[in-house]
């Protein structure tokens, strides 16, 4: 009923026209900042999508570190207690530490992880091997996987037409440098480039991957020593529980990251964004309010009359105050409907044309990606409804009390 009411305020012929104009910048107001709103939560939502996608191409569903110090010791025991556990589904031992790769008079800083043969079962990177072939080889003659990045500093040749590089890997031992010869700290071991990755720059120009016998070996690791675990999950389990079952059973000197902590900064971050963007845009729906506040001010002065008409038929004043914020959120209502449509025509013609480029060619994509996603939908309204609710309340709340005056 209230509604009802609320309609016919709005499609009635006011004495002012003035009040007409209002209402309709109020709605355009809301409708553009509502498309604005979901627009630019999709396109991060897009973003978002793109950059899990291509980091998750490198992070393992669970990592286990060490909590303190760069290795630790995982026995064959604890081993087959993890691979028992309920949703998983591979396990690769890791190897890790920086290194200086030399080709030739060419030299390159590089963080090498020595892998194990599951390693393929648990990441992505040997389908992003794009030239030679993902393969580690042996403690003896051990191959060596480089990032893009890296291919292009160091000149590494991987072409089956050419002799393959082969190149040095100089890496620090486990213990302390001593004083007398600081170079017995470090160990020198030949591997021949077998194979280049392209991910994403900061994989490409960071990273580089090889036979992990090889790297305990120049490292000198025990044989149960290492300095990482990583561990790929079946789809329909859930992460965190996997989390728990696993810290419950090593204990406290290791640390279970889920693929989120493993680069939590870069999702904080754009998470962060996304907000920061959407509580500014939220400030045109407020712009919106006072327009809002105007009109239905003028309304209320407008319909004084029927008012007192409805006071005089018994209407309270709780039914006069529901009529007068019905009306504010009918304006907000068909703003609202309107900026949705608006926007799911702009990102239909995106997803579909590729109407907005993104500038400088540097990217993956030349187009911003779009990600509709239902919770911006209901955000989005939920805000709009409750900022119509408090521009509302005032004229309403006037409405409500004006006294009773028929003539």
């Amino acid at each position: 009923m209230y509604l009802t009411f609320a309609w016919r305020y709005f499609k009635a012929k006011k004495s002012a026209n003035a009040i007409n104009i209002i209402s309709w910048v109020t709605v355009g107001v809301i409708t553009f900042a509502i498309a604005c709103q979901i627009l630019v939560l999709s396109v991060f939502n897009g973003f978002e999508g793109l950059v899990k996608s291509l980091y998750g191409s490198f992070y393992a569903d669970i990592k286990i570190i060490p909590a303190r110090g760069k290795t630790f010791t995982l026995t064959s025991t604890q081993l087959a207690l993890i691979k028992q556990q309920p949703g998983i589904s591979a396990i690769s031992l890791i190897a890790e530490e920086k290194a200086l790769l030399q080709n030739e008079d060419i030299q390159t800083i590089v963080y090498l992880k020595g892998v194990d043969n599951n390693y393929t079962n648990v990441s992505g990177v040997a389908a992003k091997t794009y030239l030679g072939n993902f393969n580690t080889g042996t403690a003896a003659e051990p191959g060596l996987i480089v990032g893009a990045g890296i291919q292009n500093a160091a000149a590494i040749s991987v072409d089956a037409a050419f002799k393959a590089s082969s190149l040095t890997l100089i890496l620090p031992k486990k213990g302390k440098v001593t004083a007398n010869d600081p170079m017995q700290s470090l160990s020198e071991g030949i591997v021949k480039a077998t194979g280049v990755f392209t991910i994403q720059q900061d994989f490409d120009n960071k990273y580089a991957f090889t036979n992990i016998d090889f790297v305990k070996q120049q490292m000198g690791f025990s044989a149960e020593e290492y300095s990482a675990t990583e561990i790929k999950i079946n789809s329909k389990s859930s992460p965190v529980a996997i989390q728990m079952q696993l810290s419950n059973l090593l204990g406290s000197a290791y640390t279970i990251q889920s693929k989120y902590q493993q680069n939590a900064s870069l999702y904080n971050t754009m998470r962060m964004e996304k907000w920061i963007i959407y509580a500014v845009l939220t400030l045109i729906l407020f712009i919106a309010a006072f327009n809002m506040v105007s009109a239905l001010t003028m309304l209320v002065m407008e319909k004084q009359k029927d008012i007192s008409v409805l006071q005089s038929m018994g209407a309270d004043k709780s039914m006069i105050l529901k009529i007068f914020l019905s009306e504010g959120l009918l304006l907000a209502g068909i703003g609202t409907v309107m900026g949705i449509i608006l926007a799911l025509i702009i990102c239909f013609l995106q997803v579909n044309f590729k109407l907005i480029k993104l500038e400088g060619g540097s990217f993956l994509i030349d187009y911003f990606p779009v990600q509709l996603q239902l919770t911006d939908f209901i955000l989005v309204a939920m805000t709009a409804t409750f900022i119509a609710f408090l521009a509302s309340w005032f004229p309403a709340l006037k409405a409500s009390k004006q006294a009773i005056e028929l003539r």
